[in-house]
């Protein structure tokens, strides 16, 4: 059995904080999980060949979220609160990539996320096209959930149970 590379296109995007209608999961475009380590530069006192690079600080990139504009959405209220009425409420997010059973393969879950711009596609009469909505949120840092070998792992230790009756366990953590 071969091992492909996951594709891109099935993912689903979760908000925390309020209840959600069925739209507010659908987005076709995410982007912006990133994260950059800050090198610190430190000089040696007698040492002029190079100069110490420790890592510092994780940066984060703003995370933009698409998708076609709808009617009702709980997320397009919440990001409009906080901008119109100044009323932040950060919430935390778990974006997940899908495989082709709908299960989680990789997540990322993201923490304290606030809307800092709220974008409407442009608006032409003589195109076709579907208005898109566009949120920028940003937040504190992301954390990344490898959930295929925690799944795998499970799965290993349920054949192992069955096949030779010897014990297995598998422990799933997110420190």
């Amino acid at each position: 059995m071969f091992d492909y590379p996951f594709t891109g296109f099935h993912f689903l995007v979760v908000f925390e904080i309020f209840p959600q209608v069925p739209n507010d999961f659908r987005f076709q475009d995410v982007t912006g999980l990133s994260v950059n380590v800050d090198l610190d530069t430190y000089k040696e006192g007698g040492e002029n060949r190079f100069v110490h690079r420790l890592p510092g600080r994780n940066t984060y990139s703003d995370l933009v979220l698409k998708r076609g504009m709808t009617l009702v959405s709980g997320v397009t209220a919440w990001c409009l609160d906080c901008i119109e009425n100044f009323n932040y409420q950060p919430t935390n997010m778990l974006i997940s990539l899908l495989n082709e059973d709908h299960l989680p393969v990789s997540s990322w879950y993201i923490t304290n996320a606030i809307p800092i711009k709220y974008e409407i596609s442009g608006l032409d009469a003589m195109q076709n096209q579907i208005v898109i909505e566009s949120m920028t949120l940003r937040y504190e840092y992301y954390k990344t959930l490898n959930l295929s070998a925690a799944a795998s792992a499970a799965i290993g230790a349920v054949a192992g149970l069955l096949g030779g009756g010897a014990t297995a366990s598998a422990s799933i953590s997110v420190a």
